[in-house]
């Protein structure tokens, strides 16, 4: 599906496109075949869309994975996506809200691969409530912003580390990523995109119990980017708890939040689960 064949689309159906959605369609052919590359699609796969627009990657999937499952909240696309895909047998449509979808805890996504150039007003949340849920898909391909990615990709000591790196970071590695130009959109967003891999990690980092203590703990201290970590921290917990965790690990009581490790964000949370709260 070219540029002219999305504009005549949507013209034809007199469709006007929703800002709040955040509903851009990708029509860079090469840029679909590398997302779809990346994903390495086999017969064996279970994939979900989230926000097929009109299908121009759904199409593709279609040809090499197994089983496409594909989530719309408009519907008035989800009228063209049955038009166009609905007698394909492996194919299957759902005319629902996906962060409503990924919330309802009996949905199990984890034999899933997700496969979406996401809307951009949904795409941070929808990735950390999926990576916190039981049921996360094994391997996450998505299309976000460039500057999303980035914050993904980040470490300590940078300006784009913070909670989103953190929460992705608990669940899953990052794998290959690369740019799509904002011209590869229509209509044409004011940046660019990223497309990344995430793969869920084989061994947890925390049991489930902690991932609330771990996300606490980090929206904390970094609600205050400038402030001390510490000083922070004994906003929640004992001040005798916070500073055994940072003479354990050796952290310098001025220490701020963007200079600590994934891994001793892991141990302050196994640390400070076992205080009482202050």
């Amino acid at each position: 599906m070219n540029l002219t064949e999305i504009r005549n689309i949507l013209n034809d159906e007199d469709i006007m496109l929703t800002k709040s959605l955040g509903q851009t369609f990708m029509h860079d052919q090469n840029q679909l075949r590398k997302i779809v590359g990346l994903a390495k699609l086999t017969p064996d796969d279970q994939v979900i869309e989230i926000g097929p627009g009109l299908g121009p990657l759904t199409g593709l999937m279609l040809q090499s994975a197994g089983h496409v499952t594909a989530i719309e909240t408009d519907r008035r696309l989800v009228k063209l996506l049955e038009e166009r895909f609905g007698e394909q047998g492996n194919f299957n449509l759902q005319h629902a809200d996906a962060l409503k979808v990924i919330r309802m805890t009996e949905f199990d996504w984890s034999v899933h691969k997700l496969v979406a150039n996401l809307p951009y007003s949904i795409a941070s949340p929808l990735l950390i409530d999926l990576a916190a849920s039981a049921g996360r898909p094994h391997t996450m391909i998505v299309t976000l912003q460039l500057e999303v990615v980035r914050r993904m990709l980040a470490g300590p000591d940078s300006r784009e580390y913070g909670v989103l790196a953190l929460l992705i970071g608990l669940h899953y590695v990052t794998g290959e990523w690369f740019t799509i130009p904002r011209g590869s959109f229509y209509p044409e967003p004011n940046v660019d995109s990223g497309c990344i891999e995430l793969l869920r990690r084989e061994t947890e980092l925390l049991p489930p119990g902690l991932c609330p203590v771990f996300k606490k703990i980090t929206k904390r201290v970094f609600s205050e980017r400038r402030k001390k970590m510490m000083k922070l921290l004994k906003r929640d917990w004992p001040e005798a708890a916070v500073a055994e965790i940072f003479k354990t690990l050796g952290l310098d009581e001025q220490i701020r939040a963007e200079r600590v490790t994934l891994e001793q964000f892991v141990e302050i949370t196994q640390h400070l689960s076992r205080a009482e709260p202050a």
